[in-house]
């Protein structure tokens, strides 16, 4: 899955970027208080965005 696309996703889920790191992006759920990291690759494997999802408690892609 595109980068771009996962990051779409988790916002449209209210989702927001709570801060970028060296090499990871953190989205932050503000409904739940979870964060979890998105890797800054071009493709993101579709096992590790399900992973993101699940973490951040908002529907898989």
């Amino acid at each position: 899955m595109k980068r771009k696309e996962l990051l779409r996703h988790l916002e449209e889920h209210h989702c927001v970027l709570k801060r970028e790191g060296g090499s990871h992006t953190i989205y932050w759920n503000p409904r739940t208080g979870r964060r979890e990291p998105v890797p800054r690759h071009s493709e993101i494997a579709n096992v590790l965005a399900r992973k993101i999802c699940r973490a951040l408690e908002v529907p898989d892609p």
